[in-house]
């Protein structure tokens, strides 16, 4: 008798739920960092004023800057580093990430 998790993992990435920290701009020009295992869905929540009293405040939202994550823990982990960003290193690193480098 075999248990479901006998066997080798070789297709463990592939079955793996993808984590992602976001950052949105807000109608008011602030940013919201958060984090999600379904980074269209989210979005399109925060958007629709569904997801947090802070963006549904500040309609409409914009994605300005994702990363993926390996797992949630380092998610939650990059999520606390980013919200702990001065508004300018959050305005460089969506820099950055459209192409334009500035220092972090």
């Amino acid at each position: 008798m075999s248990t479901p998790f006998a066997g080798p993992l070789e297709n463990f990435e592939l079955t793996r739920m993808p984590f992602f920290i976001y950052l949105l701009e807000c109608a008011d020009k602030t940013f919201y960092c958060g984090w999600t295992n379904d980074l269209k869905k989210r979005v399109e929540a925060h958007d629709a004023g569904k997801a947090s009293r802070y963006t549904r405040a500040r309609l409409p939202v914009k994605l300005v800057y994702s990363e993926k994550a390996k797992s949630k823990g380092a998610a939650l982990k990059r999520e606390a580093e980013i919200k702990r960003l001065s508004r300018d290193k959050k305005a460089a690193l969506v820099a950055c990430k459209r192409g334009f480098r500035q220092p972090i």
